[in-house]
């Protein structure tokens, strides 16, 4: 009954606020929000990563804003580090209300607009559940994967065309909503290969359909209206690793593929220089393949290609500085590189050294509310080791620049203990250092305080092999 309240208040003000824009010749939009749990008194409104506004939360965590000069389309409200997109068309009045604590699955809108937006996050939703069951299609031969695929599309494609016969949809969600099953759909195929539990990507490839790829005949590696649309850009990626394989097979003497394959991803880059115009996919591309490689690699004649690569093709000034620091910091925690003596604030609010509390075995591991879910099953998986491995000494840092008290209240509501957990004294300074990506990263120290590993990640398969590798020196 509360939120159907404050939703009627709100109507009231909108309905004020509407009869004062008769001399404002500019498109607008409302939109309005409860957050439960809040993780800061703060929601960043952006379209197509420039920042509208920060928006202040109110007493009750409730906002209301009206978004002038609106141009249609895809925006994006963070709050927490968590975010979601919600399409905005001229005169939406759309209120949303979400729990931090579940995120998307909690979002729901209500207001003018609501209705395109409840089916787009449920699209969203949808879409995660099905890739567990897709990834399981993957092991069935290309043909009767094929049909498993085709059935999931035709079934969205036929609630949507219900939707749209229950509705009346502008053709700008038609052109979304389809966009968003079809580059689901395309995912799907180009993920087949790479999933498929066949080591050879090669016969993989060889043995599929002729038709299995013809919708790349009319991709846009181009989109300016999909470029910052998520569905899209994981096509994309997929699409240019499985393209690229095809490329590397042209000039390499050995079936077995590996990702880290250092000519791979030269070819990848090639492709994604030749195939796209647009600057801005074409370098959130290049930044993605090359800061991935790079924490993968330990090869220092690699790395230097690659990187070569990418400072020769890349005009983003501000992305090549960023590579080139975490190149630079990389090379700085390799194996026998002592640990930074970096600060580090306790629970009690009591300024650290972290060399001091390093004085056992050590596993280094981060998070932040940015990748919540990673945080969840991260600290699960701590607890476990913890367990297992007494003589290890476990150090859990949040990354976040959003202060100490939004750190403690995250642990406390998900009823952590907050012993060994820490937050960085100067987050960014410390990022950079520590050249943290992705948020998977964990260091094994050994009780030198020297580095032992510095790529480990406590969800990999070997890593309880590195743990016990150092335990028996």
């Amino acid at each position: 009954m509360k939120f159907n309240y404050w939703i009627l208040c709100v109507a009231i003000i909108l309905t004020g606020c509407k009869k004062d824009n008769t001399q404002n010749n500019g498109e607008y939009a409302f939109l309005g929000g409860e957050i439960i749990n809040a993780n800061n008194n703060f929601v960043v409104l952006s379209k197509s990563k420039h920042i509208i506004d920060t928006i202040k939360l109110d007493g009750n965590n409730r906002f209301v804003y009206k978004v002038n000069n609106l141009k249609s389309g895809l925006y994006t409200f963070k709050h927490g580090g968590e975010f979601q997109m919600v399409l905005l068309e001229p005169n939406d009045s759309i209120m949303f209300r979400l729990n931090t604590l579940e995120f998307d699955e909690s979002l729901v809108y209500t207001g003018e607009g609501a209705k395109k937006n409840n089916y787009l996050i449920n699209e969203f939703l949808r879409n995660e559940i099905e890739e567990k069951k897709v990834f399981k299609y993957c092991q069935l031969n290309a043909e009767d994967y094929q049909r498993e695929v085709d059935s999931l599309k035709n079934a969205k494609l036929k609630k949507l065309k219900k939707f749209k016969s229950k509705y009346d949809t502008s053709d700008l969600f038609n052109k979304i909503a389809h966009a968003n099953i079809e580059y689901n759909y395309y995912f799907n195929k180009e993920i087949y290969p790479f999933v498929h539990y066949r080591g050879n990507k090669n016969d993989i490839l060889n043995t599929l359909p002729e038709d299995f790829y013809n919708y790349r005949k009319n991709i846009n590696y181009n989109d300016t209206f999909l470029k910052d649309y998520f569905v899209y850009n994981t096509f994309l990626r997929w699409n240019f690793s499985n393209i690229s394989l095809k490329e590397h097979y042209k000039h390499s003497e050995n079936n077995h593929f590996k990702s880290s394959n250092v000519c791979y991803n030269l070819d990848r880059l090639a492709l994604i220089d030749s195939l796209v115009t647009n600057n801005q996919i074409k370098e959130d591309l290049f930044y993605h393949y090359t800061i991935t490689f790079l924490n993968k690699s330990d090869n220092d004649k690699n790395n230097n290609a690659i990187l070569k690569f990418y400072t020769n093709k890349s005009s983003n000034n501000e992305g090549k500085e960023d590579i080139t620091r975490y190149a630079n910091a990389l090379n700085k925690l390799k194996p026998g590189a002592p640990f930074p003596a970096l600060k580090l604030i306790d629970a009690s609010n009591t300024e650290t050294n972290i060399n001091t509390i390093i004085n056992l075995p050590t596993v280094i591991c981060f998070w932040s509310q940015t990748y919540y879910e990673h945080f969840k099953e991260s600290q699960h998986k701590i607890r476990e080791l913890k367990t297992k491995y007494p003589e290890v000494n476990f150090i859990v840092i949040n990354i976040d620049d959003y202060g100490l008290e939004a750190s403690l209240k995250t642990l406390k509501r998900n009823r952590i203990p907050v012993k060994n957990q820490y937050q960085f004294k100067n987050p960014r300074e410390s990022r950079e250092v520590l050249a943290i990506y992705p948020m998977t990263k964990t260091f094994i120290i050994d009780e030198r305080k020297n580095i032992v590993k510095s790529k480990a990640n406590i969800f990999g398969r070997h890593f309880e092999d590195q743990l016990l590798g150092l335990l028996n020196k």
